[in-house]
């Protein structure tokens, strides 16, 4: 366990646990993860999906869920669909993925008529901690947005730098680092003119709370010594909080590789809508899920508190 995550957990200590639609839980171990987080106070359930499969989940996991509400429908895009007018309604403040397919989830929450879009594109951050590096830093968007162009990039920018002053304060403002193959701008890689331009879109305040620039190759993002060797003069290289690379391949590929062969910790979130969404995928350990309804407590305490828009 890191003392970076488990801060997170800390913050949540003086929150009341957020009611949260855990869509389609009808395998066992979305329903541990489901009582690990009422365990720590984080959550008050509610269990959307046949109930028959629920209930069977549930004794395969041996958790007594007769204290929990549970909303009976057919079947999992019923569920998703539930889980929508729930939290366009206000009964509950998080949705939490279970056993179904992320677009099916995503799909019923970006409806023009579910209530639940913003001015904003949604986008996925993985809050990250190792201890290869001397901080926790966040990558985005590693599983939504598969090609993002140059507008969905500047949101996938602010929906970070929004959590990452939920979590962090607004103190100091978060370095954000634009990712590409190279730090020099190529007309040729589209990833290296986005990062130019979101910059440039800093500076005029189309993104604002951070510091940030690119592009920026990985090394010399989170390597001092890189960035010195590469002659790089920037409050950002070296020292990122923020990596925004350029298409979900490359941060589905990052984010893994640095949880599954460098041991790091990991706590995603989908921010961009009326309430955070929390996606985890079987492979997750129960610590993953349990940091990620952590995040998801601090979102829906900045929404409901006016610090979220």
């Amino acid at each position: 366990m890191s003392q970076q995550t488990d801060a997170i957990l800390a913050l949540c200590q003086t929150l009341s646990p957020t009611r949260t639609a855990i869509v389609h839980p009808v395998k066992a171990n979305v329903i541990e993860a489901a009582a690990e987080s009422v365990r720590e106070k984080l959550i008050v359930p509610v269990l959307i999906g046949p109930v028959a499969k629920i209930v069977a989940a549930a004794q395969e996991a041996s958790i007594d869920i007769a204290g929990w509400d549970i909303v009976d429908v057919e079947h999992s895009h019923a569920a998703a669909a539930k889980a929508a007018e729930l939290a366009a309604g206000r009964q509950v403040d998080v949705i939490m993925k279970g056993s179904l397919h992320t677009d099916e989830l995503l799909g019923a929450i970006v409806k023009a008529d579910a209530g639940l879009r913003t001015e904003r594109r949604i986008s996925h951050s993985y809050l990250m901690s190792i201890a290869s590096y001397p901080k926790p830093f966040i990558i985005t968007d590693a599983a939504v947005n598969i090609l993002p162009d140059l507008q969905v990039k500047a949101d996938i920018v602010q929906n970070a730098v929004d959590l990452w002053r939920i979590v962090f304060g607004e103190a100091t403002p978060p370095k954000v680092a634009v990712l590409a193959a190279v730090e020099t701008v190529n007309p040729k890689m589209q990833a290296t003119l986005d990062a130019a331009a979101l910059c440039k879109m800093a500076e005029r305040g189309q993104i604002t709370g951070c510091l940030i620039d690119g592009p920026l190759a990985f090394d010399n993002a989170i390597s001092p010594e890189a960035a010195r060797e590469k002659g790089i003069v920037s409050v950002v290289a070296g020292h990122a909080d923020i990596l925004v690379v350029p298409d979900i391949e490359a941060g589905n590929m990052l984010a893994k590789q640095l949880t599954f062969l460098g041991g790091a910790e990991a706590a995603g979130i989908v921010l961009g809508a009326r309430v955070p969404v929390i996606l985890t995928s079987r492979a997750d350990s129960e610590r993953t899920r349990l940091l990620s309804c952590a995040l998801a407590a601090l979102v829906a305490d900045a929404r409901a508190n006016g610090r979220l828009r």
